[in-house]
């Protein structure tokens, strides 16, 4: 066993009973990550089992030591550094022909969480969630509802609604409902139905097709499980930016509205409070620190582009995918 995974807890022989708990990140999201998982192992009942399954690629020594120096007696840390497979170089070219053009989602990090099902085959079940979340609540709860004939539950995109521009999309260029279109940031799967579905085939089959997307790993779930996908309660991703943190399990601090980059963020003490005692609080401070108007403005003009570039696309005379 690596020294990088934890083996505080029999995870190995009861694994149908643990909770499996996937991110995705590089050294840049480590940090929040932290976060995350400090808060969802102060959550987390004490009488069950989780593994954290951290996916990565470019991966500090130092940034493993400190992530897998929080573990507990029943939340275990594990590392698994993405290969340069057939799949990966796909999404590779995919991504390195939208870098530098102010895309959100140029890089290959977002598509991990699609390699879940194909990589992890003694798991069923399973949790994935975005670095920039903070648990409200014990994350077992997400894990035992049941998906019925669903593959996977996921909340609908609130930001959607909220620009006409993206509606149009969705539903002109992705051939979705803008009221089924839903959110990647935390997803509960149905990972043995994503084994026989072959998803990560069919969504690098998708992938060499080319098509210029406003939110292409997102975009891809939604158009590959239409009809499949079972609607979250938002309080599993609830989105403190214009919406009420009352009640909520989970929360996401969604697209440029980041607390380590701005004051008056709603719940953003939620999250320093979460950062604290995780190794990487100074670090999020500096980073913080370092925040500048031109940085604001950079963040700003992304999110002017992406809603220019889905009026754009939402013109098209049929889907593209």
């Amino acid at each position: 066993m690596s020294i990088f995974n934890s083996g505080v807890n029999p995870l190995k022989k009861f694994r149908t009973k643990v909770v499996p708990v996937f991110y995705t990140i590089t050294n840049d999201y480590a940090k929040y990550a932290a976060a995350s998982i400090n808060s969802l192992m102060k959550n987390a009942n004490p009488k069950r089992y989780y593994r954290v399954i951290i996916m990565y690629d470019r991966l500090s020594l130092a940034n493993r030591w400190r992530l897998r120096n929080m573990v507990t007696k029943n939340v275990a840390i594990e590392f698994h550094k993405m290969k340069f497979n057939l799949y990966m170089q796909i999404i590779v070219r995919y991504c390195a022909k939208r870098s530098g053009s102010g895309d959100f989602f140029a890089n290959a990090v977002y598509y991990y969480r699609a390699f879940i099902a194909r990589l992890f085959l003694p798991y069923d079940k399973g949790i994935y969630v975005d670095s920039d979340t903070i648990l409200m609540g014990d994350i077992g709860e997400l894990y035992d509802i049941e998906l019925g004939d669903n593959v996977v539950a996921a909340r609908v995109d609130p930001k959607v609604a909220m620009v006409p521009e993206f509606v149009r999309y969705v539903e002109n260029a992705l051939g979705v409902s803008h009221t089924d279109y839903v959110n990647s940031g935390v997803l509960l799967m149905d990972l043995k139905r994503l084994r026989k579905l072959h998803y990560i085939s069919r969504m690098t089959d998708l992938i060499k097709e080319d098509a210029d997307l406003v939110a292409p790993d997102q975009d891809y779930l939604n158009v590959i499980l239409k009809g499949r996908i079972m609607k979250l309660d938002k309080k599993w991703n609830l989105q403190p930016e214009g919406e009420d943190p009352d009640g909520a399990k989970l929360l996401h601090f969604n697209l440029s509205k980041k607390p380590w980059y701005h004051d008056d963020v709603n719940c953003g003490e939620l999250f320093w409070k979460a950062a604290k005692g995780t190794g990487f609080y100074g670090d999020l401070m500096r980073e913080k620190e370092k925040y500048t108007i031109k940085d604001e403005e950079e963040a700003a003009y992304k999110i002017k582009a992406l809603i220019k570039k889905a009026d754009k696309l939402s013109k098209v005379k049929k889907p593209l995918l």
